[in-house]
């Protein structure tokens, strides 16, 4: 390989490797939730079109969604909904909404230990929440 063509492959491998960078989200929302004694994590990415995110059903009651919405800054938030799946349509029985960046983190991430309750088989939602940064540690 010559002088030229090495510089060629460095400029490509530079670029590629910049892109890969660029593309790989800077944070993402972890939700800790514990249901019917089973533990689980659902996770949530940056997004600047919150009403297309799906809910996730978690057992035959509950659904829960993220929203982590970071532009524009008057907007940037990080909601948290649970719904109750009554008859196939979702019903919404609990909803939170914190700041974005979250002010500070505890022992339960940014949200504490949360407790939501089903009104029809009696069972209980408990989750918790953190902000994660690129490298996968709390902030």
């Amino acid at each position: 390989m010559n002088r030229q063509q090495r510089k060629l492959t460095t400029l490509l491998c530079s670029f590629t490797f910049s892109g890969a960078i660029a593309a790989l989200p800077t944070e993402q929302v972890q939700c800790h939730y514990t249901y019917g004694g089973e533990t689980h994590t659902l996770v949530a990415t940056p997004t600047t079109t919150p009403y297309t995110i799906d809910n996730i059903q978690i057992g035959s009651y509950f659904q829960f969604r993220i929203v982590f919405q970071r532009e524009p800054a008057d907007l940037a938030a990080i909601k948290l909904y649970t719904f109750a799946d009554q008859e196939g349509s979702p019903v919404p029985i609990h909803q939170a909404t914190y700041h974005y960046p979250p002010a500070f983190q505890r022992q339960y991430g940014f949200t504490g230990l949360q407790f939501v309750y089903e009104s029809v088989r009696d069972g209980e939602l408990q989750y918790w929440c953190e902000l994660i940064n690129a490298v996968g540690k709390s902030q």
